[in-house]
């Protein structure tokens, strides 16, 4: 029998020291509301005089996606994407005031300050006296320690990991590196693309925290679980208390 994507909200798992591997932007702090107000100011500076803003929105994402995998993840790939996408979408190049709204806009991210989610650091403080907790997220290394050291939830972690891309793979090095039992481990993130459904398709445990500013380019149908392995969809971060005591 499959478990249930959605346990009674008192259901406990056994006392037994689990692996919580947990990601960081919008499952710890809030990321992307920051992103979606810069490429809306993205898309006035663009002034498309036939695609309507939505279009260009939506231009600009596929843009992007067909980048990330090359260039990265984090503000600087974010401010290149913006500046080549410009070129794409009008055939122009940037004139100085247009790179230099552009970098407005990239700055606008990179300076935006760490916003905790409501419970996460109370929750953190408690999940850390039973289990073991593992930072993974993904994105340049420099930017994601940075937010996580102005945070103040450093302390909680016995391991930090900020990979190139987060798909079944890099679980199962993970996994190896650490010499960790699968059925003990957890993936927690808002992402089904990056944390849910590679942490499944690596034979993790996960629970999906659904964020309501996930980026487009991280959604995804949610897998369903193989036999054996548990899904938990949970409201919010501090709800994990009721499943790892």
């Amino acid at each position: 029998m499959r478990t249930s994507l959605f346990p009674p909200p008192t259901s406990r798992l056994p006392h037994v020291r689990q692996t919580l591997m947990i990601d960081a932007d919008d499952t710890l702090w809030e990321n992307n509301i920051y992103f979606e107000r810069a490429i809306d100011a993205f898309v006035d500076v663009v002034a498309h005089p036939e695609l309507s803003p939505p279009q260009v929105r939506e231009r600009f994402d596929q843009f992007e996606a067909t980048r990330v995998h090359t260039h990265g993840y984090g503000v600087d790939a974010f401010h290149a994407s913006l500046l080549a996408g410009f070129e794409h979408l009008t055939g122009t190049a940037c004139n100085d005031a247009h790179a230099a709204a552009l970098a407005a806009c990239a700055a606008h991210v990179r300076g935006a300050e760490i916003e905790v989610l409501h419970g996460v650091a109370e929750t953190l403080s408690h999940l850390a006296q039973r289990h073991t907790l593992m930072l993974v997220t993904k994105g340049s290394h420099a930017e994601q320690t940075g937010k996580l050291e102005r945070s103040g939830l450093l302390h909680h972690f016995a391991q930090v990991e900020v990979l190139r891309e987060k798909h079944a793979d890099a679980y199962r090095d993970l996994l190896l590196r650490y010499a960790l039992d699968p059925g003990n481990t957890w993936m927690i993130g808002n992402s089904p693309r990056s944390d849910i459904n590679p942490a499944l398709a690596a034979g993790l445990h996960a629970v999906y925290l659904p964020h309501p500013s996930t980026w487009v380019l991280e959604q995804d149908d949610v897998s369903t679980p193989a036999d054996g392995q548990k899904l938990l969809q949970l409201h919010t971060f501090s709800e994990l208390l009721h499943h790892f005591a």
